[in-house]
């Protein structure tokens, strides 16, 4: 199952989106793209009479195309997974019928040109298409024509699944006895990391209005809400539809509505989407009430990158804790308890990282099928190996279905699939958990379509409807093991981001550590480097993955500079004359934030100048400034620079180094004393050399005048 879910999504991933996210590929490049706005019925049933399907065809290359023509062929009957998998991934399939090519209006296009598709294809008896019974079959929306400079053939083609209930014209088939029970999740999460910064009493800023537009009317966020509030009139559906609410973006709208700026290359500028927040807020608060609701990880957080940051310190869980502490949130802002200990995790679960939820509290974990590893076939939740921990799988196939192009109608047709449509007699019913992609981008009429057609399913009795906690309510059918293909774990947080997340979290916990609660502003430290911690987070989030670690990074470490840039020492704006060479160097410390903080000061680049002492650490209180005197000396006279830096006691930088210009006319009083021992060291040794040259030559003098007897004398 692993490898079919890899198949069908590597493919699915090349695809670009239209209204069903289909979009066709010639063989070597492609030439026409087919946007596809209708699909009429998506659900075939005794009483359906004709197949419509309209929508445009781009021409894409850099040639004009001739006698463009359309048609829909039929293939047979799917009975298998890895048939399913085939037509997802964009395979060939062996016809059983088609109907004839139609002209396009126009049928030629230049480069740029798009052209209407329109087919109504009559369905009963006498139709092209003909469906033996009940089941899922595959249909091809195939586009001919013929390029400038080359020969006709097909240049762009839809693979689709359709569901057919019953034979047109004929009566209704009958349906299972015991359909399987189904739950369905509807994720509200972010589609990407919107928030720059949002530091502790300051303005909320966002990288753009990209969240304003996806929360305004018709937005891939507004269009979610609306289809599940549109979907109540249907309680079978409304029942069995789960949200699953990212804490990250319900904490962002919620900001938002105070007001917010964004960020652009000329400075912040402030927000225009206040209004939007609000309403589409109002609009969450009434859909979750009395409703089914369990947490994403914060900002859709990859848990097992969180587990790797400081992993030498297992002491230190705020990363995770943080992450997993969603429910909280989402109860304060939306006034709904989420389901207890039940969370939905992205990216890969390794033993470490199971180990680490379940100590953080988590009981139930919704995960793919294809990643859990049973000796019997997994059809319901499951204990995992090792741990206290319950698995509900969700569908791998359905899963697939719904991600990458024709999302909706494939999606139905795997769900239809999964319900007993086109399995062997006797096969066992699973349990179905459908999720959706969590960042999905169905249009809102996809969306609503989506959830009608589900409504079809429960009323035919081809599924039944069940709220997640019945799921979840239910006993472990067996043990389990997760386990991962190499391209799970290529796509995880790589090691880049995490090392930069460590050494982030490193010194935010050296700056923390020397921050205490200031008497009067009564702020608690944690509360003023929290938004570093959450943009940790953020820095893990899924919708990173391939980024490059700065990247990913960036607005943590922002955040991080920009707490510590509030505890700095003031430049002296003329230069400092030290009336001795001993004199104390004056230092102006402040402090901008709203804790009192420990601080040492540390002299570099002093050349010309030396501390004659340690330096005591200084408590700077909140929002005051503290003036310290150095204990220094000067080597020499004259003018010269120094810079005067600040850390914590542990060493962690604060702010920016300061230059301070000296100027001294004086030697300080060691200097004085080594300069004088060293000169009478420098006198006793010419002394010494002095005096012993004047022995040796004595001594020469003394040889001179001893008699000496020559020869003559002798004689």
């Amino acid at each position: 199952m692993k490898r079919l879910a890899a198949t069908v999504l590597s493919i699915l991933f090349l695809a670009l989106p239209a209204l069903f996210g289909a979009v066709a590929q010639a063989q070597e490049q492609p030439r026409l793209r087919v946007d596809l706005d209708q699909l009429n019925p998506r659900v075939v049933t005794t009483t359906s009479t004709s197949l419509t399907v309209t929508g445009r065809v781009t021409n894409i290359g850099d040639r004009p195309i001739r006698k463009l023509s359309v048609r829909l062929q039929q293939g047979t009957r799917l009975q298998n997974e890895q048939q399913i998998g085939d037509v997802l991934a964009g395979g060939k399939f062996k016809d059983q019928s088609a109907t004839e090519f139609v002209d396009l209006e126009p049928d030629a296009l230049e480069a740029g040109q798009s052209a209407t598709l329109n087919l109504l294809v009559p369905l009963g008896q006498p139709s092209k298409l003909q469906f033996s019974k009940p089941g899922v079959y595959p249909l091809l929306v195939n586009v001919n024509g013929t390029p400038e400079f080359g020969g006709p053939e097909r240049l762009a083609a839809v693979s689709l699944l359709m569901p057919v209930l019953g034979i047109p014209g004929k009566a209704p088939a009958s349906r299972p006895p015991s359909p399987p029970s189904a739950s369905l999740l509807w994720p509200i999460s972010n589609s990407t990391v919107h928030v720059v910064s949002s530091p502790l009493g300051g303005p909320l800023t966002l990288a753009d209005e990209r969240l304003a537009g996806e929360l305004a009317a018709g937005g891939r966020l507004d269009s979610l809400v609306a289809a599940a509030r549109a979907a109540e009139a249907d309680t079978k559906v409304s029942s069995s539809l789960c949200l699953a609410i990212d804490p990250d973006l319900i904490a962002t709208v919620d900001g938002m509505t105070r007001g917010y700026q964004v960020a652009t290359g000329g400075g912040p500028v402030p927000g225009t989407g206040v209004e939007t927040a609000k309403s589409w807020l109002g609009q969450l608060k009434a859909l979750v009430a009395g409703r089914c609701v369990v947490t994403l990880p914060f900002a859709d957080a990859d848990l097992s990158a969180l587990t790797k940051v400081r992993a030498g310190d297992a002491t230190d869980t705020a990363l995770l804790a943080s992450a997993l502490g969603g429910a909280s949130t989402i109860k304060n802002l939306l006034g709904i308890q989420p389901q207890d200990g039940v969370l939905w995790p992205g990216g890969i679960l390794d033993s470490q990282t199971l180990e680490a939820i379940g100590k953080a509290g988590v009981k139930t974990v919704l995960t793919d099928s294809g990643g859990l590893q049973s000796e019997t076939p997994v059809s319901g939740g499951v204990s995992l190996d090792g741990t206290g921990i319950r698995a509900q799988p969700i569908d791998t196939l359905i899963s697939s279905a719904l991600n990458g192009s024709g999302s909706t109608q494939n999606g139905l047709g795997a769900i239809a699939f999964r319900a007993g449509l086109g399995q062997t007699e006797g096969q066992g019913r699973p349990r179905l958990l459908i999720a959706p992609p969590r960042h999905w981008t169905a249009t809102g009429p996809e969306l609503t379509t989506f959830l009608e057609r589900i409504g079809d399913f429960y009323a035919a009795g081809l599924a039944k409807s069940a709220p997640l906690p019945d799921l979840l309510g239910e006993s472990p059918s067996g043990t389990a093991s997760i386990g991962y293909d190499p391209q799970d774990l290529t796509a995880a947080t790589s090691g880049d981001v995490t090392a930069k997340m460590s050494q982030i979290d490193n010194e935010t916990l050296g700056l923390s550590s020397a921050m205490t609660m200031d008497s009067t502003k009564r702020v608690n430290p944690a509360d003023v480097i929290a938004p570093v911690r959450l943009a940790l987070i953020r820095a893990a989030s899924t919708s990173w993955r391939g980024a490059d670690a700065s990247i990913a990074t960036g607005n943590a470490r922002g955040d991080l500079e920009a707490i510590r840039g509030q505890v700095t020492v003031e430049r002296p704006k003329q230069t400092i004359a030290l009336a001795s060479g001993a004199s104390p160097l004056p230092a102006y410390i402040t402090n901008g934030l709203p804790v009192g903080i420990n601080v040492r000061t540390v002299l570099k680049n002093n050349v010309g100048l030396r501390a004659t002492q340690a330096v005591p650490e200084r408590t700077v209180p909140a929002n005051g400034a503290v003036n310290q005197l150095l204990p220094v000396e000067a080597l020499r006279a004259g003018r010269f620079s120094v810079d005067v830096a600040l850390t914590t006691p542990d060493g962690t930088k604060l702010g920016t180094d300061a230059r301070f210009e000296l100027t001294s006319t004086e030697y300080g009083a060691i200097t004085i004393i080594i300069t004088v021992t060293a000169a009478g060291a420098l006198l006793l040794l010419s002394s010494r050399r002095i005096y012993r040259r004047i022995k040796d030559s004595r001594a020469d003098r003394g040889c001179e005048t001893t008699p000496r007897v020559t020869e003559d004398a002798q004689v």
